[in-house]
């Protein structure tokens, strides 16, 4: 039996739509399922400048817009629904959806990750406005300003050294009387001069007029409120990556899936890229290198079941 397409993508990023312009320029029919619109995490950026060939910052949604476009130019499909499983039947793979099921040759799994939130006043009005889950794509906007950082772990300690490279300004929260970070990454963050450390402190509202101004901070021994003036806020209490379609494959520490160079997972033919997967370093610019070799990888593997098929197709 032939499925209705030789690679599925699930989730409509940037990871997925490089995915799907490499698979359908590779004449390969290729869909993508999205539920909610193309772009993904990239539509809440509001300038991008760190993608290569952009020597002016460009909105995240119009980069979006682009990369869409050019997929669907070079034959790939997208369809609004949400991924609710996926099985497997010898070489095909059925993707059920809330349209109905959808099969093919193989499936790459481009779900992202959710930042975890604090879920308070002014977080998601101020989004994109000087509150930001990500150093390396917003950080350089704020050189020289006053920053806030929220968060005790690894990536927490991590990013405020990095943004401690751009401001000599750096407060970095945490609610706990101490790090749960690494102890090397902690001990770096105590020693740079850059960053002042406040245990037992919660952030409990961001506050400004076009974008963030202020925020009100808690002591957690002593129940003491006060506002102080901030340019920028960072939040990084951690990220839920969306793996609910793949329980069965191999996760790493922090529940991301885990896959070789190829971007193949355990599961021959089903390939992970983007947030969604364990690797040292999540921006755009690799989440569309992941994308284009997983739909590279895809192709060849599709290769090797028709020439077992229909082995009048085989090469001698």
């Amino acid at each position: 039996m032939k499925p209705e397409y030789d690679i599925i993508i699930i989730g409509g990023g940037p990871a997925g739509m490089a995915a799907a312009q490499y698979g359908a320029r590779a004449n390969l029919r290729t869909l993508v399922i999205e539920e909610l619109a193309p772009g993904g995490a990239m539509l809440l950026i509001s300038d991008m400048e760190n993608y290569p060939g952009f020597p002016e910052a460009v909105k995240g949604y119009e980069f979006t817009e682009k990369m869409h476009l050019q997929a669907e130019n070079f034959g790939a499909e997208f369809k609004i629904a949400s991924a609710e499983s996926i099985s497997q039947k010898e070489d095909i793979f059925t993707v059920h959806t809330s349209e109905g099921p959808i099969s093919s040759w193989t499936v790459i799994l481009a779900t992202g990750a959710k930042h975890k939130t604090l879920d308070i006043p002014g977080e998601e009005e101020f989004m994109g406005r000087g509150v930001s889950y990500c150093a390396t794509c917003d950080g350089p906007f704020f050189k020289g300003k006053k920053i806030l950082v929220v968060g005790g772990g690894d990536a927490a300690c991590d990013e405020a050294s990095y943004l401690a490279n751009l401001s000599p300004n750096v407060i970095l929260i945490h609610r706990r009387d101490r790090f749960r970070a690494q102890k090397v990454l902690a001990e770096r963050v105590h020693g740079n001069p850059h960053i002042e450390v406040r245990l037992n402190h919660t952030l409990e509202e961001i506050k400004g007029e076009n974008k963030v101004g202020r925020v009100v901070l808690k002591r957690t021994d002593t129940g003491e409120c006060y506002e102080e003036d901030m340019d920028a806020v960072f939040i990084f209490i951690g990220a839920i990556p969306q793996t609910q379609l793949v329980p069965f494959l191999q996760k790493d520490e922090a529940g991301y899936v885990v896959t070789n160079q190829d971007m193949e997972s355990v599961q021959a033919g089903l390939y992970i890229v983007g947030d969604v997967r364990s690797t040292p370093f999540r921006q755009v610019v690799t989440a569309c290198g992941e994308g284009a070799v997983a739909a590279h990888k895809a192709a060849g593997h599709i290769d090797d079941i028709k020439g077992e098929t229909y082995p009048g197709l085989k090469q001698q």
